[in-house]
């Protein structure tokens, strides 16, 4: 705004407040302290002391929730460092009752110390592979090699398949 607009603002402000009579500049006083408490409370106070409630509520609760992790932080720790429980070893009778379950009959089936060799000829390549997950999670036994060839019925491999237990 320019110094001239602003003069003539200032002066028709003046003009207004001169024409109206004593009890009406009183209550004009009065409404306007009353907006600007009004404001001020709904724009300051109001926002600050529902903050400063929400908070009282909520810090409790978040010191709560801190105390938790850091107890399962301490218990991951602790679990970290204990010893994994060894699964079952691995056996020719263990391997053929994974073998069974999922209807598999390898051809050989060989087991030299930690190491395992399976042959299998026309094999469902998902019960297969099914199988070897299953050995995987089970007896933490991981394929080394893995050799399969399609046939023309689709779905069905000839495989060769050497595991070891212990790898990781």
């Amino acid at each position: 705004m320019s110094k001239a607009s602003t003069r003539d603002l200032r002066a028709r402000a003046e003009a207004f407040w001169q024409e109206r009579t004593e009890q009406e500049r009183k209550l004009l006083r009065i409404g306007g302290i009353v907006v600007g408490l009004g404001l001020f409370y709904a724009l300051l106070v109001d926002p600050a002391l529902t903050g400063r409630d929400r908070l009282r509520k909520e810090v409790p609760e978040l010191h709560q929730q801190a105390a938790e992790l850091q107890a399962m932080a301490r218990e991951a720790q602790t679990l970290q460092g204990q010893n994994n429980i060894a699964p079952t070893p691995m056996t020719r009778d263990s391997l053929n009752a994974g073998l069974a379950a999922r209807g598999l009959n390898p051809q050989s089936l060989t087991i030299t110390g930690e190491y395992a060799k399976a042959q299998f000829n026309g094999a469902q390549f998902a019960g297969v592979v099914a199988w070897l997950d299953a050995v995987r999670t089970e007896s933490r036994i991981s394929v080394v090699d893995a050799s399969f060839t399609a046939q023309e019925t689709p779905g069905v491999v000839n495989a060769t398949v050497t595991l070891r237990q212990g790898a990781r």
